[in-house]
């Protein structure tokens, strides 16, 4: 995600059709499937220790919501630093953006009906609810949409436009992380803890199966839709992206179990404070403190400024993760006191 928004910012305009920028926004594209993928993941999780804890359908799914309006509020305060750094030339359509929490936001307010259910039932409706989203998004994309307005249009249609994070297909990835953190969640409790092997063995297979059997159906010489793009709204690269998605998962859980024992971690420093980093490096990737460096690098030049951005923000996440374990101590130590005063 960094690297892929430090080169579109500070990459000069000749050399975006080199091999190297291309190279550089391919990989990063799959940067918010993953965020938007393990934001679901999350709101799995909550949903299946809601239902662990035998909280009512109706407490899950507004707990759900809350999740989803929380969500939201950030995406919006977010817009609105960024309106604010634009000043004196504000621009209410940059305010009024579709970004990735904006789309973050309103898939999971939609996926957020799944709590009314069990797990297993849950994690088919699941399923099939994203695969609708996904299927849907090339008809969605090819209706006429004149006359609607354009936040609305901006929030629901795949654009061609780069930076547009639209419900259709985007919810998609949300949906199959909402199943899969289900899924997970009950695997960790089963089989006393083997259970989650087996899982990621079996997520090895479908993320194989899934890359091979889009890739060929990618290729077919025919289509089901009238009109789609490849790389803004089909289903085939959606399926792609998640085979991909499911050996990264597989891939993570066999490397933190390999490396549990030896100590610190910058990627899981980063991943502990993942929004506090998509909010700061954006604002300064994009804002004024960059504008020396924008447009105005090599793809070489590029990934060294990449590089260390990402080593500021672990630096920033390292400063972050310490102050919470500071305040937690102090507010740990201040309730054992509190209930020996008591005592």
């Amino acid at each position: 995600m960094i690297q892929c928004h430090v080169f579109n910012s500070f990459t000069r305009p000749d050399l975006r059709q080199s091999g190297a920028y291309i190279l550089s926004q391919f990989i990063g594209g799959m940067a918010a499937p993953l965020f938007l993928f393990m934001a679901g993941m999350t709101s799995g999780f909550l949903m299946e220790s809601l239902e662990r804890r035998q909280v009512s359908r109706w407490n899950r799914w507004c707990a759900a919501l809350r999740r989803a309006g929380y969500i939201f509020l950030i995406a919006y305060l977010f817009r609105f630093t960024n309106w604010v750094g634009s000043l004196p030339n504000p621009s209410l359509q940059d305010f009024l953006k579709v970004d990735i929490l904006n789309s973050m936001g309103l898939a999971m307010a939609a996926f957020s009906v799944v709590a009314l259910f069990q797990n297993s039932r849950r994690v088919r409706l699941t399923i099939a609810l994203a695969l609708a989203v996904a299927a849907a998004a090339p008809l969605v994309a090819s209706l006429g949409w004149i006359g609607v307005p354009l936040v609305v249009k901006n929030y629901l249609v795949p654009s061609p436009t780069p930076g547009q994070f639209p419900f259709f297909p985007c919810a998609a990835y949300l949906g199959f992380g909402v199943a899969a953190g289900s899924l997970v969640k009950k695997s960790e409790a089963a089989s006393g803890g083997t259970g989650m092997d087996r899982s990621m063995q079996w997520l090895v297979l479908l993320g194989f199966g899934l890359i091979f059997t889009s890739e060929y159906f990618a290729n077919l010489p025919w289509s089901v839709y009238a009109k789609s793009d490849f790389w803004r709204n089909s289903p085939v690269l959606i399926l792609i992206r998640l085979g991909i998605i499911l050996l990264m998962l597989a891939g993570a859980y066999l490397w933190t179990g390999l490396r549990a024992a030896s100590g610190w971690s910058w990627i899981e420093s980063l991943g502990k404070t993942s929004l506090l980093v998509y909010w700061v490096h954006v604002t300064l990737v994009y804002g004024g403190l960059a504008t020396p460096l924008k447009r105005s690098l090599t793809p070489a030049g590029s990934a060294l400024a990449a590089i260390g951005v990402t080593l500021l923000m672990v630096a920033l996440s390292e400063i972050r993760l310490r102050h919470r374990a500071r305040h937690l101590m102090r507010w740990r130590a201040a309730t054992r006191v509190a209930g020996a005063v008591e005592a």
